[in-house]
């Protein structure tokens, strides 16, 4: 218990976040500080039903809050789960988010703040060239931010990955710097239930999230600092919270890893994020589950390009061999460990979805960072190698 106590604090960077286990108690304070009184609170289905959610409305409400639940959210979501939530935060007269869960719930909820004050398709400010600056500002509701998983990070994130269905599904990113919540809750203790399965994936995103920005051969020391750090917290962390769901300072570790890597990816991503999100469109796979079975390929194609960065992340992770293969062996090792499925074949990605889903990844916006260039020709190679467990 002492351990956990110290495993606490209030920050102010990158965003205003409270952190320690218990906090979530402290939601209509937050609320407040950001003038909302009457919040829509945005989550998933699953998280809905439980108790945590319940527990939040009741705070709020006696706070003297008028706080209402949006649970029409979709595991990779989409353009409909938006245009719901905005219709339901317009019948209820709603001055602000709430977005309470994991990856999609607090990408849907940072999208409706968006979009609730906009005149313009949500996919005019799709994260490219300067569209973000197409946005109305002033029309975009506040957020405060509660994840209840240590994966995307997206409580410290400036972006939603939401899914275009019009014709192929393609998960689009979108962004506008104000997207970053302005309350940021990190409670340790809401993640507990999590399942060993999806404490794994989520944890692996976090992970990809971190060893990509790091990977990226864009100039931006600050992240790269954050990126090593939070590589060191999954490696210290990960395998604790998988194996004993109520190790309660294994998970704190693992939802500062989860915000820090979406704080480094500022940086950029790879090869990674762009293999994996047109699974997520068009095969519905986990987005994290994702980016964990398709990692150890990406790393081994990027080694001409990062084969001395790594050595250089060996040594900080104290392995016992500090090369580019130490790396990759840790990789793999963690993988076994946590359950994570060695091929994309395990998981619904077949041989023909290979060329299918290449020209997709070639134009997804993490591919310009990755170390090495990315085409359709060599991300189809990328995915066979994936699908069939070829290193």
């Amino acid at each position: 218990m002492e351990e956990l106590a110290s495993l606490a604090g209030n920050w102010g960077y990158p965003t205003s976040i409270r952190f320690g286990a218990g906090r979530v108690r402290e939601l209509p304070d937050a609320c407040r500080e950001l003038g909302v009184e009457r919040p829509l609170l945005v989550t998933d289905p699953g998280v809905a039903a439980l108790p945590m959610v319940a527990g939040a409305v009741d705070a709020c409400e006696e706070a003297g809050l008028d706080c209402a639940v949006f649970a029409d959210v979709r595991g990779n979501p989409i353009e409909a789960n938006v245009r719901s939530g905005v219709a339901a935060f317009r019948a209820g007269d709603h001055d602000g988010v709430i977005a309470f869960g994991g990856g999609s719930a607090l990408d849907t909820g940072k999208a409706i703040a968006l979009m609730v004050g906009q005149s313009r398709p949500i996919w005019d400010f799709e994260d490219r060239e300067d569209w973000w600056t197409r946005v109305d500002e002033a029309g975009m509701a506040p957020v405060v931010a509660v994840p209840t998983t240590s994966g995307t990070g997206s409580e410290t994130g400036r972006a939603s990955a939401i899914t275009d269905t019009r014709g192929d599904y393609v998960k689009r990113i979108i962004f506008h710097p104000a997207m970053m919540p302005g309350r940021v809750i990190l409670d340790p203790e809401l993640t507990a239930g999590l399942p060993a399965d999806l404490t794994a994936a989520v944890g692996m995103d976090a992970l990809s999230h971190s060893l990509e920005a790091f990977s990226s051969p864009v100039f931006h020391p600050l992240a790269q600092g954050i990126a090593l750090e939070g590589i060191r917290l999954v490696r210290e962390a990960l395998p604790a919270a998988v194996e004993d769901g109520a190790d309660l300072a294994a998970r704190a570790r693992m939802q500062v890893a989860a915000s820090m890597g979406s704080t480094a990816f500022q940086k950029g991503l790879g090869a990674m994020h762009s293999l994996s999100h047109p699974c997520g469109a068009v095969l519905d796979t986990h987005h994290g589950l994702t980016n964990a079975v398709v990692m150890p390929y990406v790393l081994a194609f990027n080694r001409p390009a990062i084969e001395e960065r790594m050595a250089a992340l060996g040594r900080y992770l104290g392995l016992p061999d500090p090369s580019f293969a130490g790396v990759l062996d840790w990789v793999l090792g963690l993988r076994e460990r946590i359950g994570i499925p060695h091929t994309l074949k395990e998981i619904g990605v077949e041989e023909p979805h290979a060329h299918q889903l290449a020209p997709m990844a070639a134009i997804d916006p993490s591919s310009p960072t990755n170390p090495v260039p990315l085409d359709a020709e060599n991300l189809e190679a990328l995915y066979l190698r994936a699908i069939n467990g070829v290193l």
